[in-house]
């Protein structure tokens, strides 16, 4: 990752814009990517340019997950990032609503971009858990009471998780909720949405719940 270190140690900075200037600035970048031609093309360009450092700046952030990376899947990884930014950002102009500077708001697309190639890098190649290896570990630190309050309550979710749930809930659950998967990693192996997925773990959720809260346990 230290290749990339010296291409960008943070995003800069923006100078500070009164409300109406910021304003101005943004109706001048909406109306040229809303363009056509030349006008819309060398605004797209621009922001490309701002895309791909913030993109820079989020790889470097999360250094520590891409070591051993090579430097050409780096640069990949933040072409990529600037490229689905940009994509995102052309569909979404409706979605600016002025209360940000439209460059700031521009910038969270890459990072947000950034960070989902980060973690699919990280679990390229990597067995998915849907098992919890250790539901006791989740009980925690404290006093002995406390853990066997907790130990008491997570044998009732795991029975729960088991009893309850569908086949699929259970692992979506476990593998979002227990496991730490990301869920952009989980929705691209499974060949589903993200919305698809907080929707299934929304309902497990509401199924552990409603199950909890019969036997006493909410």
């Amino acid at each position: 990752m230290s290749e990339l270190a010296g291409s960008v140690g943070t995003v800069q900075r923006a100078p500070a814009l009164t409300r109406a200037d910021r304003d101005t600035e943004a109706r001048v970048w909406l109306q040229a990517l809303r363009g056509s031609g030349a006008e819309r093309e060398d605004a797209a360009a621009r922001l490309h340019g701002l895309l791909l450092r913030a993109a820079r700046f989020e790889l470097n952030r999360r250094s520590g997950m891409l070591a051993g990376v090579r430097r050409d899947t780096l640069e990949d990884l933040v072409m990529q990032s600037a490229d689905d930014a940009l994509a995102a950002i052309l569909r979404k102009l409706d979605d600016y609503r002025f209360e940000s500077r439209f460059t700031t708001w521009a910038y969270k697309f890459a990072i947000l971009h950034a960070a989902t190639h980060v973690r699919r890098l990280a679990w390229r190649g990597r067995e998915l858990p849907v098992e919890s290896a250790d539901w006791d570990a989740l009980a925690g630190t404290g006093s002995t009471e406390a853990i066997v309050e907790r130990r008491e309550l997570l044998d009732a979710v795991r029975e729960a998780v088991r009893t309850v749930l569908t086949p699929h809930q259970r692992d979506v659950l476990v593998a979002l909720a227990v496991n730490g998967v990301p869920i952009d990693v989980l929705a691209e192996r499974l060949g589903t949405t993200r919305n698809a997925l907080y929707k299934t773990l929304h309902d497990a959720r509401r199924k552990l719940r409603t199950n909890l809260a019969e036997r006493g346990l909410a």
